[in-house]
C-alpha cells in the first residue's frame, strides 16, 4: 500500500512538473493566449529559403508497431533532399500518453480546468513542445518528419494540432514483428518477451488500434504501407508514398544506404540502425518461420485476427509475399555473399556492446499505453 501511494505521488509530481515545463515552453515561445498559434523559430532550409515553423506546416508522421519497418521508411525519406525525419525522439509519444491520462481522469481534468488550463491552452502547449522537438533535433528541411512509431496511436489528436499533417502507417506480418521484438529484445510495455502467444495478442491489439486511427484519419491523411511490399517493390511503393506526401520524386530514396551519416543520421541505440545501413533486401522477410511454437502457429488465426484484416494469411507458413524486383534480388544476393563485411561495417559504425553494458530497461522501454491501446 505504501509503495502504491509513493508511486501515485511520484506520478502526480511528474505530471505537475511536466505540465509546468510545457507551460514555460508555451509562454516563452508563443505567448499565454491559449487560442494563439505557436509561431515558432525561423529556420534556414537546405535550399536557402527562410522556413517558418508553425502548426499549419505539412508535417509527416511515420508510425506503426515497433519492428514494422518504420526505421527503413524514415531512412528512405531522409535520403530525399527535401525531407528530414531524423532519429526517434521518444519524448513525443510519452508526452501524448501523459496528456491522455490527464484527460482520462475526470478529477484531473477538472483540476486542470479550474486552474485555467483549458483544452486550447493544453493543445497549444503540447503543439509548441512537439514543434520545438521536431524542428530542433535535426537539420532544417522544406518538409519536416517525425518517426516515433507509437505516435500514430494518437493520430486523430495530432491532426487536431497540425491540420496539414500526413501519416505513414507501416504494417508488417505480425509473426515477423513479434519474432523480431522477442529476438532483438525490444522492451515494450505489456509485451512478455518470453511468451510468443501473449506477444501475438498484444501485437493484435496494438495494430488494431493503430489501424482504426488510420481509418479515422482517412485516405487523404493516412497511407498504410506494407513492409513486405515496400521491400519487394521499393520504387513502386516509394512513388506512392511521395505522391501521397505531395513531394517530388527523387531517386535518392531508393539508395538510402549511400546517405548514411550524410543526411540519414542513425542512432547507436535504436534497434534497427545496424540493419538500415544495408540496401533494401529480403533477408528479414521470413526469419520468423520455424521459430514460433507449434501451438501458437496452430492458433494463429484466433490469436491475431488482424493478420487477415491486413492481408496476411495466418495459415501460410512459410508465407508468400510475392516476387521481388530484380534490384532487390541483386541486393539480397550481394549481402549474403559479403555478410562478414557488412557485419564488420555495423560493428565499426555502432557500439554493439551498448545493450550488454548499458541497457536500462526503463530507459529502453517503448511505452504501449495510450488511447484505444488495448495493451
Amino acid at each position: 500500500m505504501h509503495v502504491a501511494r509513493m508511486s501515485a505521488r511520484r506520478l502526480v509530481l511528474a505530471s505537475c512538473a511536466a505540465l509546468a515545463c510545457l507551460w514555460a515552453v508555451r509562454a516563452l515561445l508563443g505567448g499565454a493566449d491559449g487560442d494563439r498559434d505557436y509561431d515558432g523559430p525561423l529556420l534556414v532550409s537546405r535550399l536557402g529559403a527562410i522556413q517558418e515553423v508553425n502548426r499549419q506546416m505539412p508535417l509527416i508522421f511515420i508510425g506503426g508497431v515497433p519492428r514494422s519497418g518504420t526505421t527503413l521508411m524514415r531512412a528512405m525519406l531522409d535520403a530525399h533532399p527535401d525531407i528530414r525525419c531524423g532519429q526517434e525522439t521518444r519524448v513525443i509519444p510519452r508526452l501524448l500518453q501523459m496528456r491522455f491520462h490527464w484527460m482520462k481522469s475526470e478529477k484531473e481534468s477538472m483540476r486542470l480546468e479550474q486552474a485555467g488550463i483549458t483544452k486550447p491552452v493544453m493543445d497549444a502547449a503540447i503543439a509548441a513542445f512537439m514543434l520545438e522537438v521536431i524542428a530542433r533535433h535535426g537539420e532544417p528541411a522544406p518538409r519536416l518528419c517525425n518517426k516515433d512509431p507509437l505516435t500514430i496511436k494518437s493520430g486523430t489528436y495530432v491532426l487536431e494540432l497540425f491540420p496539414n499533417a500526413k501519416f505513414i502507417f507501416m504494417v508488417r506480418d505480425g509473426r515477423a514483428t513479434v519474432h523480431s521484438i522477442i529476438t532483438r529484445k525490444v522492451t515494450i510495455t505489456g509485451f512478455d518477451l518470453t511468451n510468443y502467444r501473449q506477444c501475438m495478442k498484444k501485437w493484435n491489439s496494438a495494430v488494431e488500434s493503430m489501424n482504426n486511427q488510420c481509418k479515422e484519419l482517412g485516405p487523404s491523411k493516412c497511407l498504410r504501407v506494407p513492409y513486405e511490399q515496400l521491400v519487394l517493390h521499393p520504387r513502386e511503393w516509394m512513388d506512392k508514398v511521395l505522391r501521397f506526401l505531395d513531394v517530388r520524386w527523387d531517386d535518392s530514396v531508393l539508395h538510402h544506404e549511400d546517405f548514411i551519416n550524410k543526411g540519414v543520421k542513425l542512432s547507436k541505440v535504436e534497434r534497427s540502425s545496424d540493419q538500415v545501413i544495408k540496401p533494401v533486401n529480403m533477408e528479414a522477410l521470413d526469419k520468423w518461420v520455424g521459430h514460433i511454437p507449434e501451438d501458437v502457429v496452430r492458433d494463429m488465426a484466433d490469436l491475431a485476427p488482424m493478420l487477415s484484416v491486413l492481408g496476411y494469411d495466418p495459415y501460410a507458413n512459410p508465407p508468400k509475399y510475392g516476387n521481388a524486383d530484380d534490384v532487390v534480388l541483386h541486393n539480397t544476393h550481394e549481402i549474403k555473399r559479403n555478410r562478414s563485411e557488412w557485419d564488420k561495417k555495423a560493428k565499426e559504425m555502432f557500439n554493439m556492446e551498448w545493450d550488454a553494458n548499458n541497457n536500462d530497461p526503463q530507459i529502453d522501454r517503448e511505452t504501449s499505453e495510450g488511447p484505444n491501446n488495448g495493451t
